[in-house]
């Protein structure tokens, strides 16, 4: 197994984190801060979409709501959220998340404004990426100032 594989998902995200913001900053004063935003939504989306059909492909194509479960360990790694699990069935997976060391993080290095482009965008996105049959909703999150995230997948059978 590579170092990436079996690295903590906060430790990634602050890797790239740190290389973002250089890029969140040099495009901020060029263009503007939509166009920074815009710019740094557009690559983590595509990331997003990468990384996630690279785990569907490691579940050999029998990708699930439960499969999916199954691989959150490296962002849950090092109780980098803590989660409380209120439903989880076949078809629904609902829980919220009451402390978002991503959100700490990002807020540390400076990155407040953006982290919810660097990190709970993913979540909807990975979803799509992963298997498009599962749906996220949310309504809320810790780093947009909620108290908490309200994370609700649903699995939509053939």
């Amino acid at each position: 197994m590579s170092d990436t594989q079996t690295m903590a998902m906060l430790e990634k995200r602050r890797i790239e984190a740190a290389i973002l913001k250089h890029v969140y900053d040099a495009l901020k004063a060029s263009h503007g801060t939509q166009v920074a935003q815009r710019a740094i939504a557009e690559a983590v989306r595509k990331s997003a979409m990468e990384q996630a059909a690279e785990l569907a492909k490691a579940a050999g194509g029998k990708t699930s709501l439960e499969t999916f479960i199954a691989r959150q360990e490296p962002w849950l790694r090092g109780e980098s959220l803590t989660i409380e699990v209120k439903e989880h069935t076949d078809t629904r997976y609902r829980y919220n998340v009451t402390r978002c060391k991503y959100a700490e993080m990002y807020r540390d290095m400076g990155l407040g404004e953006i982290g919810h482009l660097l990190s709970c965008q993913r979540d909807g996105t990975f979803c799509e990426g992963y298997d498009d049959r599962i749906k996220l909703k949310r309504t809320q999150t810790i780093m947009q100032g909620a108290s908490h995230c309200d994370f609700d997948y649903t699995f939509e059978k053939d």
